[in-house]
Parts: structure tokens; sequence; C-alpha cells
């Protein structure tokens, strides 16, 4: 029985270190922007910013301090003392004490609290808005990602093609089948995609990195490249200006300033009106106490917050012009952000036939030089053709997969797929 769970145990250790240490599931767009929006460096900088913003508030709820003020008044000169007194006598000075409070009228405290909470409001849209434009850099830069893998892959396709084509050459040289020209053509080809192979794998390396640091992660990472796009809803173009206008980050932080502007208007126009300080006075006069009462107001004959109340009045017409302008602004980006969309989307479907055209041109060359029907210069045309045509493609793939990362973003799409 010993003898049979040691062997148990060994063969379960030995079936868990075969397994793959740094197996990792391939990130799709959307895990990608949801890492991003927790790790981001840049993001976790700008929270702060709401936090701020919120401390504001707990300033405006704040009620104005007891003032506490002292007058002491002593007779300078020795001749007029009472008799029989010296200087330090109380007789012989005068001794105020006032304590007082500002009271904030016309609801002057309650529209401080008001724009505190609207700006708060206002710093919330404002960092979704730049979350909204860092997600679409890091979706940006998975597109960049996508691309070097595809044309990584493309290439080691292309030099496995070739490396094999060398081993054959090499062989029907030694049977002298064909020449040794041939075989340095071949050699030299495989030789060429073996550097271009270096390049695009440390491109791609590169693209990693900058994702990475969007994301906020140390770890290498993986990219789905079989994801389908079209699995993220979009629709038409009606909608998506709709969407737009009611999810767009950039059409919430304009509303948003609009009622702060309103706001500020009320507070403005409160503080047209004098603060008065009202306290209470305690008094000592020649050891004799005396109490009393004090108030004070400004007398607004000048100075009635004109200035403040004018420019509230203006930025509120300015935040309700950059409004309207925005929202026209977002229709024309849906509009051409669509349109683009659709382009590319046909440019897919009508570069189907070209890539069929280019492998068949390719495998019935590829035969012909093997039997000896065509020489190595066609061979070699219809493998730099093939490759061309396939570059040509991925990059068609690149500018759809771009124009629909663009659409999500003007449609203020981008955002929800991080939640």
């Amino acid at each position: 029985m010993k003898f049979i769970f040691k062997t148990f145990l060994y063969l379960a250790l030995a079936v868990g270190l075969l397994q793959p240490v740094n197996a990792q599931t391939p990130f799709t767009l959307e895990q990608v922007l949801k890492t991003a929006k927790r790790n981001n460096p840049v993001l976790k900088s700008e929270h702060y910013n709401i936090a701020i913003a919120e401390s504001d508030i707990l300033s405006a709820e704040l009620r104005p301090n007891l003032v506490l003020s002292n007058e002491t008044i002593q007779i300078a000169n020795s001749s007029d003392f009472e008799n029989s007194t010296n200087w330090g006598n109380p007789e012989n000075r005068e001794v105020l004490w006032q304590l007082s409070k500002t009271f904030q009228i016309m609801g002057q405290r309650k529209n401080k609290i008001d724009v505190a909470q609207k700006s708060a409001q206002l710093s919330q849209k404002e960092y979704t808005e730049i979350e909204s434009d860092i997600l679409f850099e890091v979706a940006e830069k998975w597109n960049e990602v996508w691309t070097a893998q595809k044309q990584l892959e493309l290439i080691k396709s292309a030099k496995d093609n070739i490396d094999s084509l060398v081993i054959t050459n090499q062989h029907r040289y030694r049977n002298q089948v064909i020449t040794q020209t041939d075989v340095f053509r071949t050699e030299l080809l495989a030789k060429q995609y073996a550097l271009q192979y270096t390049t695009e794998r440390q491109e791609l390396a590169n693209r990693k990195k900058e994702l990475q640091f969007l994301m906020g992660i140390q770890d290498t990472i993986q990219i789905d490249t079989s994801e389908d796009l079209g699995s993220y809803g979009l629709t038409s173009l009606n909608e998506l200006q709709e969407q737009s206008l009611a999810f767009r980050s950039a059409i919430q932080s304009a509303k948003s300033m609009v009622d702060v502007s309103e706001s500020n208007i009320h507070l403005q126009k409160s503080m047209a009106y004098p603060q008065p300080e009202i306290g209470v006075i305690y008094n000592v006069q020649h050891k004799i106490p005396h109490v009393g009462f004090v108030a004070s107001i400004d007398l607004p004959f000048f100075d009635r917050n004109q200035g403040e109340i004018k420019k509230s009045l203006i930025q509120r017409d300015q935040a309700e012009q950059q409004l309207h302008t925005l929202q026209a602004q977002l229709e024309t980006e849906i509009t051409t952000a669509y349109e683009s969309h659709q382009v590319q989307l046909q440019n897919i479907e009508n570069y189907q036939s070209v890539l069929e055209q280019s492998q068949t041109i390719l495998d019935n060359i590829k035969y012909a030089y093997l039997r000896g029907g065509t020489s190595i210069i066609d061979f070699l045309e219809a493998q730099s053709s093939w490759l061309e045509t396939q570059e040509e493609y991925n990059d068609v793939l690149e500018q759809y997969r771009q124009s629909h990362i663009q659409l999500l973003y003007v449609a203020g799409l981008i955002n929800q797929l991080a939640q």
C-alpha cells in the first residue's frame, strides 16, 4: 500500500510539472479595456481630482468661525493716573472683549454647497472623459499588437514555406535536377525572410510592452487574434447618434458645466447681499464692567458683486454654446466614422477573391516549378506577389478594426465595454 501511495504521488507531481507554467488566456479587447480601467497609472492619478473636488463640498458646508477680539487702552501719562495709583492699576486702563459671528444670508451657504456639489459632479464627468480617451488609446494599441502579431504569423508562414523549399532544392541540386543558382536564389530569399521575421518579432515585443504599460501590468500578454469585433454591437447610424448624445462623456461633461454655471449665477447674485456680523461686548472701564451688543454690515452703495454676476452669466452662455457646438461636432464625427467603417467592411469582403486568386497562383506555380514546368524566377515572383497581397490584406484588416474602434469611441460605447 505504501509503495502504491508513493507511486501515485510521484505521478501526480510529474503531471503537475509537465503542465505549462505560463499558460495564459489570450486577452480580448473587452478584457484589455477592463484591465486598463483598473490599473492604468494615468487614470489612477486623475482619479484623485474627484476626491479633491468632493473636499470642496466639505469646505462649502462649514459655517463662519466665531471672532474673538480684544482692545486694551492704557492711560499714557502718569499725571493722569487716579490718585494714589500706579501704571499697573486697573483704574488706569480700559479693557474691551468682543465675540462676534458673520451670518450668511439670502441662501449664500446653500448656494455655495450647490456649486461645490455640481463641481464635484463635473469632476466626475471630466474623469470619465479622460478615461474614455485613455481607453481609446488602449484599444488602438491593442489593434497595433493584433496587426504586429498577424504580420509575424504571415512572415513565419512564408519563411516556413521557403525553408522547406530550400531543403527540397538542395536535394534536387545533389541529384543534378536544378542548377546551383536556383539553390542560391532560394536560400537568399530564406535568409531575407529570416531577417524580416526577427524584425517583426521585435516589433511585436515593443508593441506588447507599450500595451502592458497602458494596461498597468508587468506580465507579458497574449491577445486573441481570432476575436470578431462585430460582436461589439454597432447598430444603425441614427441609433449610434442617439447613443453618442446619451453616453458620450464629452457631452455629459458639457451638460455638467452648464449646471455648474447655472448654480454659480445663483451664488453670485446671493453674494450681492452683505453679510452682517453680530456679537456681544464685555467692556471694563475703571473697574466698572459694561456689557453690550455689536452689529456691523457693509453698505452696498458701490460693490454689489456686479462683476462676478456678469461673469457668471457670460460663463453660462459660453457653456451652453460649447454644448451646442459639441453636439453638432459629434453628429459629424459619428457620420464620418460610420461611413468609413462601412467602406472598410466592404473592402474586406472584396479582398477575399484577391486572396484566393493569389493563393491559387502560388500553389500552381510551385507545383509546376517542382516538376520542372517553370523557372525559379516565376516561383519567386509568385511568392513575392503572394506575400505582398497578404500584407495588403492585413493592412485592410487593421484599417477596418481601427474604424470599428473609432466608431465605438465617438459613439460613447468604449467606456461601456470596460464596465
